[in-house]
């Protein structure tokens, strides 16, 4: 019996195309795992009307820890547009599966470090060493909206909110509401995952991202929650910032974080930026971390005009991969794998187009493979 069981889920587009790289370099490393195949993404939800059916729901409770290709998401018009002839008129709802994993399953941390490499062409600057922690559950993804708007709840908000003024006497067609919230529990959690990491691997700063000044309400529980773990971590310098000044203060001094903190749609926002600065989505891998469940994923999407060309750089997935290992408690082939990246991207032999150069999505995986 292996000791491990993985879930694999390539999805949509070149999720396919990445996770067949991920396999070559977990063949190298002999990882003792059971690979079960699970279905997810747009295709499922074209054929049964759910991009998460419930069989894949079953096997994410059975299994260790799971990999994760890529989904293809369109707005909810062209959804149902796309339905077969069986499924339409159902008015079946199209909600991420990604989003929709993260809350089953609690996976309340998400994990994101951006990390240049020597040699990258693609690096901002060198020696960036950013990690930025996202809450994952909650927030503006919460999932609670209303399009079009009962009348129910505009009086509701009228009666509860003065700022609701101007939209009164709108037709609840003319107007949409997605709520943002946050609770005290997933934003301390959050935080305190974040000053745990800086804790266990010495780092010396935890920025804490925010717009409490403007939403005052939801981000100034975030803060407050902040304000209140960070007391716990006295030698850790905790720094606060609104959102849109670190979009500027990250492109200028990057060297200045460390460690970054954030409610969910802010920290979706900033892990990309903070990736563009190491390579692009190329670069840029996530763990969907909870207490017994994690997925691990590359950032990107599922860009299907390149889907089964084996074209696109794997290592967002292949790092995945080395976030997975560490989550598995093998911490000497992560660190075997993170090497072996670190050298074929120092050696600028082999190079996805990205890159600046013409090798295939196999064969940049197969020289880190031939690393280990």
């Amino acid at each position: 019996m292996a000791k491990y069981r993985i879930a694999w889920l390539p999805g949509d587009g070149i999720g396919v195309d990445v996770l067949d790289a991920a396999k070559i370099v977990l063949d190298h490393l002999s990882l003792d795992a059971e690979i079960l195949p699970g279905d997810i993404g747009w295709e499922f939800w074209r054929t049964e009307g759910d991009p998460l059916p419930q069989r894949t729901i079953d096997l994410l409770h059975q299994v260790d820890a799971a990999l994760f290709g890529a989904i293809t998401s369109k707005p909810s018009d062209s959804a149902e547009a796309e339905l077969i002839p069986e499924l339409q008129g159902k008015h079946l709802v199209y909600r991420s599966p990604i989003v929709r994993m993260r809350q089953l399953f609690d996976l309340y941390i998400c994990l994101r470090p951006c990390k240049s490499y020597a040699g990258n062409p693609l690096n901002y600057k060198e020696n960036i060493d950013i990690v930025v922690f996202r809450e994952n559950t909650e927030d503006l993804y919460s999932g609670v909206e209303f399009a079009p708007v009962s009348e129910e709840i505009s009086k509701l908000l009228a009666t509860y909110s003065p700022n609701f003024s101007p939209f009164q006497g709108l037709a609840g067609d003319q107007f949409a509401i997605s709520c943002k919230i946050n609770t005290r529990l997933a934003s301390q959690r959050i935080v305190r995952a974040a000053f745990e990491f800086a804790r266990n691997h010495q780092r010396q700063k935890v920025t804490v991202i925010h717009k409490a000044n403007v939403v005052r309400a939801s981000d100034g529980l975030f803060l407050q929650a902040a304000r209140e773990v960070a007391k716990d971590y006295p030698e850790i310098q905790c720094e606060e910032t609104n959102v849109d000044a670190i979009c500027m203060w990250l492109l200028k001094n990057p060297h200045n974080y460390d460690v970054l903190v954030a409610p969910n749609l802010y920290g979706d926002i900033i892990s990309d930026l903070c990736a563009q600065m190491v390579g692009g989505l190329g670069f840029g891998c996530s763990g969907n971390i909870g207490e017994k469940l994690a997925v691990f994923e590359p950032t990107h999407g599922s860009a299907p005009k390149y889907a089964g060309q084996y074209k696109v750089n794997p290592i967002a997935t292949i790092l995945s991969v080395k976030m997975m290992l560490d989550w598995l408690g093998e911490a000497e082939k992560a660190k075997r794998l993170e090497a072996a990246v670190a050298e074929v991207i120092a050696e600028g032999k082999v190079r996805t187009y990205d890159m600046g150069g013409s090798h295939s999505t196999l064969e940049m995986a197969q020289a880190i493979a031939e690393k280990l």
